[in-house]
């Protein structure tokens, strides 16, 4: 069954047009892929975006147990954030304006789920409540056994 997993990067202090160059590149491609590609980019924006798509990785594997070898990039967004407005002082007086532009980065990949996953989890909790039952037998007992000891104890104390 196909399940998707996210990852978001926000207010990164790159331009979205810079940004999206990569992003194009990824869209639509196997994970590998991908690292593959961002790897071997000589573009600035390469490193945050590889780090964000092992973190979507991560969530897919770890929260919504996909398969990694199913991994895809499904869809790969790159919006403005917060734009920082400042001034670069030019000749005769003057000043020009710059724009500090920011992205915002969300990544969703999609993977097939792991099918004995399921049954490794109901086997776990049949075992635990077993467990759980002798546990609370032997403190029980111990409790006995802890009482008896105290009235002994205070008979010989007295």
């Amino acid at each position: 069954m196909k399940t998707t997993a996210k990852a978001q990067l926000r207010g990164i202090r790159m331009s979205p047009q810079k940004v999206r160059l990569l992003a194009d590149l990824i869209r639509g491609v196997s994970f590998a892929e991908a690292i593959m590609q961002l790897s071997y980019s000589k573009k600035r924006a390469a490193r945050p975006l590889k780090k964000l798509l092992e973190s979507a990785r991560a969530n897919a594997v770890h929260n919504h147990h996909l398969e990694e070898k199913t991994l895809r990039v499904e869809t790969i967004t790159v919006d403005g954030g917060p734009i920082l407005y400042r001034w670069l002082p030019r000749a005769m007086g003057r000043a020009t304006p710059l724009r500090k532009r920011s992205s915002h980065i969300t990544i969703v990949l999609s993977g097939d789920e792991h099918e004995h996953e399921h049954t490794k989890t109901e086997t776990k909790q049949k075992k635990s409540d077993t467990s759980d039952n002798t546990v609370v037998e032997e403190v029980e007992s111990t409790k006995d056994v802890s009482t008896e000891k105290k009235k002994q104890h205070k008979k010989e104390v007295n």
